[in-house]
């Protein structure tokens, strides 16, 4: 039985991540940004195993280490710390963004995340084992697009550190790695995509055939993060191959995932 630390796991894909350790018998600290968020969260969750929940800002050291410190209280170890954390700002130009926003987001995705491993890492020392993840998004790989400037600026500067933090911790029981969840249809994805309302339809079409559910992707990252046993790990589910296969795949079935997931808000 592992025990699960998932920032960010109050909705969306943490939220997914959550049920899916728990319906395998580990046990998980849930944690979002407010009590209410956390709350909602473990009343989604309730009776699918043993878990806890606490609020936590990541940018903020003290409650990062109060996170761990709950946890470990509650559970006597953490196996696995998942840095899932992250926002994104309103899709438009740099010269546009509100100061906040580009605060807010560089906060959350990498200072939140490098706070979260340095802690994390400080305390699995400790205690023998552990394995620590963060989370790969759009930009992780350099690829460029208008409006998500600031986003993918952490994104790529947080594959960086995870490659570097990994070649820190390599002669030591901790494994560092990434996990990439592909194209989500998670709020996160939609907010994005939509705040460029005149190219939504057009984005959408490509969603369509590149997305998947969090149902969908979320088995499979627990399965290769329980079984995974390399430092430096990059657990992907979008791979290139997949990619080409999803369009090649377009040209006699249409996959209509962003559509239903729409129409299911909707009801």
């Amino acid at each position: 039985m592992k025990t699960v630390v998932i920032t960010g796991s109050t909705r969306g894909i943490g939220l997914g991540l959550a049920r899916e350790f728990l319906q395998r018998g580990h046990q998980v600290i849930v944690s979002g940004t407010s009590e209410q968020s956390v709350a909602n969260a473990l009343k989604q969750l309730k009776g699918l195993g043993d878990m806890i929940g606490q609020p936590c800002r990541v940018e903020d050291y003290e409650a990062v280490q109060n996170l761990w410190n709950k946890g470990f209280e509650r559970f006597g170890k953490i196996d696995i710390w998942i840095n899932n954390a992250g926002i994104s700002t309103t899709k438009t130009i740099l010269d546009e963004l509100a100061l906040d926003e580009i605060h807010n987001t560089v906060d959350t995705n990498l200072i939140g995340s490098i706070l979260c491993t340095k802690i994390a890492a400080k305390e699995m020392l400790k205690q023998g084992f552990g394995q620590i993840y963060m989370f790969e998004g759009f930009g992780s790989n350099g690829q460029l697009q208008k409006g998500i400037t600031v986003y993918g600026s952490t994104k790529r500067a947080l594959r960086y550190f995870t490659a570097a933090a990994a070649n820190e911790y390599k002669d030591t029981p901790i494994l560092i790695g990434s996990l990439s969840p592909g194209i989500v249809t998670t709020d996160l994805l939609i907010r994005a995509s939509k705040d460029n309302g005149k190219s939504w339809e057009r984005s959408k079409k490509i969603l369509n055939i590149l997305a998947d559910r969090v149902e969908t992707v979320t088995p499979w990252l627990v399965e290769q993060t329980l079984n995974n046993k390399k430092n430096g790990a990059k657990i992907a589910w979008l791979t290139k191959r997949k990619v080409w296969g999803r369009f090649l795949g377009s040209l006699f079935s249409k996959r209509r995932v962003v559509d239903e997931w729409e129409a299911e808000l909707k009801q």
